[in-house]
């Protein structure tokens, strides 16, 4: 509880320093925001067994000839989630978030992939599993949408990591497309955050194994702790970079801070990993701002 209580303020803290620094640097964040589209893309697909490398995804997007044949399926995969990722950051503020929304961002995802099922909920003998588990039957998810948005928007006291992480758990539980329901859902977790004035999150592929372990922790036992460790990391990750870049703070790699700093390199990557120092990664590699 107090590694919670602490990351939970540590947010708090660094939400505030974020809108100090805000004033001027809004081109400053446009471009980070652009600069992460490829690596949001990436790590998203990836999670869902996606064969594209963060090279591949970041030439996809920019229209550049790729080294090797790409099936047609995930080319539409990057270029649509990066649309939806793109429509999200310059709708959440306008936009309350409801079903026909949520459908709407569906059918831009599975654009061109799969359009018998784009933009719609999934219907009589349409069952999805994950694992051993099955969700909730067809009949059920217009109702079960409707729950789980307003659990979410009648919710004003618990903290946004602990929010978030409900929210997230609850929607792939419902599970309520036929495909794309992990694509969707990371997607709606930025859509929250920035309709809340918070900074959008990625979820690693590298965590995969452990974002795995919060579905199935939420699924045994309703517990929500894995899941919003991974997401107050993430945060606390999303907002250190920002502010590297917006306080004017010289960034170098975490091998060259290691160089100076009185510690040795394994326990700065364990911090680093653990987000006890202000360090994030671009393309996989640490950095901070010094």
């Amino acid at each position: 509880m107090p590694r919670k209580l602490e990351v939970f303020s540590n947010i708090a803290t660094l939400r505030e320093r974020y809108y100090k620094a805000l004033p001027g640097k809004e081109s400053l964040l446009r471009t980070i925001n652009q600069a992460e589209l490829p690596e949001h893309v990436y790590n998203s697909n990836a999670i869902e067994n996606s064969t594209l490398s963060l090279e591949e995804t970041e030439k996809i997007l920019l229209d550049i000839e790729l080294e090797r044949y790409i099936e047609t399926r995930e080319i539409h995969e990057a270029r649509n989630l990066a649309r939806v990722m793109e429509y999200i950051e310059s709708r959440a503020i306008q936009q309350d978030l409801t079903s026909d929304l949520l459908l709407l961002l569906h059918k831009m995802l599975l654009s061109n992939i799969d359009e018998a099922v784009a933009g719609r909920f999934r219907q009589n003998g349409e069952w999805v599993r994950v694992g051993a588990y099955i969700a909730p039957a067809p009949k059920d998810i217009p109702e079960l949408i409707t729950d789980w948005l307003t659990t979410y928007k009648s919710d004003s006291t618990s903290h946004i990591i602990t929010r978030l992480a409900r929210f997230h758990l609850e929607f792939e539980h419902v599970h309520p497309f036929c495909d794309g329901n992990g694509r969707i859902g990371r997607v709606l977790n930025n859509y929250a955050l920035l309709k809340e004035g918070y900074v959008p999150i990625n979820i690693a592929f590298a965590d995969r194994a452990k974002y795995y372990d919060a579905f199935k922790q939420y699924d045994t036992a309703q517990e929500v702790k894995i899941m919003e460790e991974i997401i107050g990391r993430a945060l606390t990750e999303s907002y250190h970079k920002r502010l590297a870049y917006m306080e004017g703070k010289r960034i170098i790699t975490l091998k060259e801070y290691t160089k100076t700093a009185k510690d040795s390199a394994s326990n700065i990557l364990n911090k680093a990993e653990r987000q006890t120092i202000e360090a994030f990664q671009e393309k996989g590699v640490w950095k901070i701002g010094v």
